[in-house]
């Protein structure tokens, strides 16, 4: 039910566990947060908090992702502090989303606080704290300082945290660092097929039109392929999946031609589509 978004089937299973007087331990109360947070019912997720008996850091831990995953960035702030004044030491998986918060809310003077802080807690940055860390920078434009802090990292050789600067030089067109970083990052997951598309996409936003066939001919040397994207839709409790090409919905028809009627109408108030990115 949390991976899908089932609101109303989670809630269904939640008051049978209620009925059958189902133990409410650490885990299924974090499972169930997890679930009402992710369905976008994030009063319901903090109602769970609040009536857990023995709240510790797993349980504080979930609150604060949940308001995190619901662009709650003040409220992750505010509940990280309370757990502090509760006595609870925060563990990697707290700060974790304490500085995505920052990342999304763009707060780098904040988040280089919070990633200084975790030594006080004897927490070591991991690979995913370091990523978070130059998603944020890169996303307040400050990409000399995210690929300095990529090289003095110990997780250097990691591929995530190229992936997160290859990310950010591509929304502030940084050609030069986005052909760095896309290097190493290519040397370290040669068969990472998602990362070719950004890179040949970013190279195409910029009209370098020799370096996507290269790539693309890369991609057709290693055999790799796209995974198709797809979407989803909740309506009337039924969770509607789309994958891009797909003829198989039973309203496929009527849905493609809503998208065309959609288009016609951007393109008369003068939308362009851009055709530059890759298939």
């Amino acid at each position: 039910c949390a991976t899908l978004g089932l609101l109303e089937q989670g809630k269904q299973a939640h008051g049978v566990m209620l009925k059958c007087v189902i133990s409410q331990n650490v885990v299924v109360n974090s499972a169930l947060m997890d679930m009402y947070f992710k369905s976008s019912s994030p009063s319901d997720g903090h109602r769970v908090f609040s009536k857990c008996p023995d709240k510790n850091v797993i349980t504080w831990t979930a609150l604060i992702s949940g308001y995190g995953h619901n662009g709650g960035v003040a409220e992750v702030l505010e509940l990280f502090d309370q757990m502090i004044e509760e006595g609870l030491r925060p563990n990697y998986v707290t700060f974790l989303a304490v500085l995505s918060a920052c990342s999304h809310r763009g707060l780098v003077d904040e988040g280089w606080k919070y990633f200084s802080s975790m030594k006080n807690y004897g927490i070591q940055p991991c690979a995913k704290h370091y990523a978070a860390m130059v998603d944020l920078l890169g996303r307040a434009g400050r990409l000399e300082e995210a690929y300095r802090l990529v090289n003095s990292s110990p997780c250097k050789e990691n591929s995530v945290l190229w992936g997160s600067l290859l990310g950010a030089c591509r929304i502030h067109g940084n050609v030069k660092l986005l052909k760095l970083s896309a290097d190493k990052f290519f040397e370290l997951q040669p068969q990472d097929s998602g990362k070719y598309v950004v890179l040949s996409n970013s190279l195409a936003t910029y009209g370098l039109w020799e370096n996507v066939a290269e790539l693309r001919g890369l991609m057709r040397d290693f055999g790799l392929k796209k995974d198709p994207g797809y979407s989803r839709i909740d309506v009337q409790s039924e969770v509607h999946f789309f994958f891009k090409g797909d003829n198989t919905h039973k309203d496929a028809e009527n849905t493609y031609q809503m998208l065309d009627d959609l288009t016609c109408a951007l393109m008369d108030n003068g939308y362009i589509p851009d055709l530059s990115y890759s298939e």
